[in-house]
């Protein structure tokens, strides 16, 4: 479903018409994205498999750093199928990332369910909504092009990165402000990616579209619950 029979142009020259229906795929394919990803976790937070992987992963050196290097090569791939020509290949790079999150969120919810409960991830799923609306909200009502954060996402993105890695390796926290931080950085990736939608995919674009803003989204609810979690400690 979706075929494009239409001529394809950048949502800043579609009609209204062509830029209602690309932005009613973009969000119904996100709203499947996460979904999906609700119950693929669901389901993997109920084996016992999960908690061995996990235990193992947590209690290695650099358990951490191969989860983050796993999570950079499958999130690279799956953007490249996800953009490709061919509608199926696109569906299958979509899948592979939300299986691929739904993978590395097990332990981060597992020591959250074991610290605080299924409120903490209640609470975090809230706030990640209400954030993402009020988000998306002030990118529809303005009309504002946010693609200037690009450069501010990319070196902010490199920065936390080598954070994650010298934490890692030299053993230290990042605490409470590096999540925050984190946050303000997932906020910006979702104006961009909101703005995107409006005025920069093609309009047959909008599985790749989905996905960027399913990962920024993602970004989001991990550090929300990173947060909370400090915040109850």
């Amino acid at each position: 479903m979706f075929e494009a029979n239409y001529p394809v142009y950048s949502m800043a020259e579609a009609a209204p018409d062509a830029r209602a229906q690309f932005i009613r795929r973009t969000y119904m394919h996100l709203a499947g994205a996460l979904l999906a990803f609700g119950l693929l976790e669901t389901f993997l937070l109920r084996l016992d498999i999960s908690r061995e992987l996990s235990a193992k992963v947590l209690s290695m050196p650099y358990g951490w750093l191969m989860v983050l290097g796993g999570l950079m090569v499958g999130s690279w791939m799956a953007r490249g199928l996800a953009t490709a020509g061919s509608r199926g290949v696109q569906y299958l790079g979509l899948g592979m990332y939300v299986v691929l999150q739904a993978l590395i969120f097990v332990p981060l919810m597992l020591m959250a369910l074991a610290y605080a409960g299924p409120g903490l991830l209640v609470q975090a799923a809230i706030m990640t909504g209400l954030l993402f609306a009020g988000l998306t909200a002030t990118v529809f009502i303005t009309r504002k092009d946010f693609s200037f954060l690009g450069s501010i996402l990319t070196v902010g993105g490199f920065v936390a990165i080598g954070l994650i890695v010298c934490a890692v390796l030299f053993g230290f926290s990042l605490g409470l402000w590096f999540s925050v931080a984190m946050i303000a950085l997932a906020a910006g990736a979702i104006l961009y990616d909101t703005s995107k939608v409006l005025h920069t995919y093609n309009e047959d674009q909008y599985v790749g579209a989905s996905l960027e803003l399913f990962a920024s989204v993602a970004l989001l609810l991990w550090y929300m619950i990173r947060l909370l979690m400090l915040l109850r400690d």
